[in-house]
């Protein structure tokens, strides 16, 4: 599975990074902003899923997956919010604009991989 994951916050990359090896299926790429993900996103439009922080300086999460979904190479990958904004309304209207998940921060570091595939998991049944 190729997952990006887009976050300014460089330690909860790093974090994120460590956690994603403990699944040897996962290839990662990462980017520290919502800027640098569209940067990737043209050399290497075939993730099979994005992470994506919401609140970033500059281009945040929304308006990435906005991007993301005008695109016609990245307009069916999943995103995945990331966000501490974990209240229920919160996570409505991150469904609510297309997101395949949401992800709690702080999240398990060691259930990550697992929570991502359920996620995702999920996602699909929906969509069928």
């Amino acid at each position: 599975m190729r997952l990006l994951y887009v976050d300014d916050d460089a330690d909860i990359r790093h974090i994120v990074a460590l956690s994603l090896r403990l699944d040897g299926a996962i290839d990662a790429r990462f980017a520290g902003s919502g800027e640098e993900a569209l940067e990737l996103l043209r050399a290497e439009p075939q993730f099979d899923a994005a992470l994506v922080d919401v609140m970033m300086p500059g281009m945040g999460g929304m308006a990435l997956a906005e991007e993301m979904r005008e695109r016609g190479e990245t307009r069916d990958v999943p995103v995945i919010f990331v966000t501490a904004r974990g209240r229920e309304a919160d996570l409505d209207a991150y469904r609510a604009r297309g997101a395949a998940g949401v992800i709690v921060k702080p999240f398990d570091p060691l259930t990550l991989p697992a929570e991502i595939r359920r996620q995702l998991g999920q996602a699909k049944v929906a969509q069928a």
